[in-house]
């Protein structure tokens, strides 16, 4: 009942956002058959602004987004940041600083071994410092001027900026953070799961309206989370690999199981929607190209789960091959045609770098 009631919630909210409501419990009526799909902006708008920057999450708002997905490390003392990952060598101007040289060091994160800066070694007032870059300037070479424009931000500054645009655009907006690298971060210390739980409870957000859906690629830590938060909960999986807390505890399952029907029924004991990577929808032909639907969304439906998949982007280099205009990574290709075959699977949202594109996509 409490995954019905949160899902039922949560479809209001979505409906409440592109009608103008400014107030959850003025949402639509909870038996409303065909909510429009929502769309998420993926860590704010990045294909038109550095991910996860304050200008980022702003302009997805203003473009129409009534979601913004946040990823959260925390930090040295304790506060959570919004960054893709805990590395922050190639999102930030870490390495221009001579005073943080000798915090160059090499970690074993979820199995990977990673060097360069990590947000674990650093205060929020050292981090404060830094100014945000683009990640990816080979594909969004644009975006690198606004290189050293914004600094790193809390998720609190995030709510904050939320709350300001809401009263301003007159509509709720809500957030949709994921914590990254559960076990890795538990296993030094410095875990998220109490960090994330405390600022709800601060903002007056653990309760089942509140405009917040938490996300996480492990399991355990949902689970636990089911029983300590009211907001929705979203399992999210790769089309490869394990759960990096199944690994750990030596549990053979995949993502692959995960989202087998009995998978499917688990997860839909803790969680809420599940959140697949886009080609365990559709997956490309050997080609490239884009192939023929998997049975996941009707089984993710049967289970009582929604579906939101990750990530959709307007650039060729992430574009099946029969959908690139060119040969130039960077120039966009029919996203259009990507977007509509995805609709039509019957997808209940979608993560997307370019919400204004995705909006047009969704309401035509």
């Amino acid at each position: 009942m409490r995954k019905r009631l949160a899902a039922l919630a949560l479809a209001g909210l979505f409906l409440a956002g592109t009608a103008g409501v400014t107030s959850a419990s003025q949402a639509a009526p909870a038996d409303k058959e065909r909510a429009e799909p929502v769309v998420v902006g993926h860590r704010g708008a990045p294909g038109y602004r550095p991910e996860h920057t304050l200008a980022s999450y702003e302009l997805a708002y203003r473009q129409g987004a009534d979601w913004v997905d946040i990823d959260l490390v925390p930090t040295r003392d304790g506060q959570l940041v919004a960054r893709h990952e805990n590395e922050i060598g190639g999102t930030t101007d870490v390495a221009s600083h001579p005073e943080f040289a000798d915090r160059r060091t090499t970690k074993v994160i979820d199995g990977v071994s990673l060097t360069g800066w990590f947000t674990e070694d650093f205060t929020l007032a050292e981090l404060k410092t830094l100014r945000a870059t683009e990640r990816i300037p080979d594909i969004r070479p644009d975006n690198t001027i606004y290189d050293g424009r914004w600094r790193i931000v809390t998720y609190q500054e995030v709510l904050d900026l939320t709350k300001r645009l809401g009263r301003e655009l007159h509509r709720t907006l809500g957030t949709y953070p994921e914590i990254k690298h559960s076990t890795y971060f538990a296993s030094i210390g410095n875990p998220t799961e109490p960090k994330l739980v405390d600022i709800l409870n601060r903002n007056g957000l653990n309760r089942r309206t509140a405009p917040v859906v938490i996300q996480s690629f492990e399991v355990s830590n949902l689970v636990a989370l089911s029983r300590q938060v009211k907001v929705p909960l979203v399992q999210l999986t790769s089309a490869t690999g394990a759960p990096a807390d199944f690994v750990a505890n030596g549990d053979k399952r995949t993502y692959a199981d995960l989202v087998t029907p009995a998978g499917l029924k688990e997860i839909s004991t803790y969680a809420d929607y599940l959140s697949p990577e886009k080609n365990q929808i559709i997956p490309r032909n050997a080609d490239g190209t884009l192939g023929t639907p998997t049975s996941l969304v009707r089984d993710a439906h049967d289970a009582g789960l929604q579906v939101v998949p990750y990530t959709f982007r307007n650039e060729n280099s992430f574009l099946p091959a029969n959908l690139r205009s060119s040969e130039d990574p960077s120039a966009w290709g029919d996203i259009f045609a990507e977007l509509d075959a995805f609709l039509a699977t019957g997808i209940d949202g979608l993560f997307a770098d370019q919400p204004d594109t995705a909006l047009i996509a969704v309401r035509s």
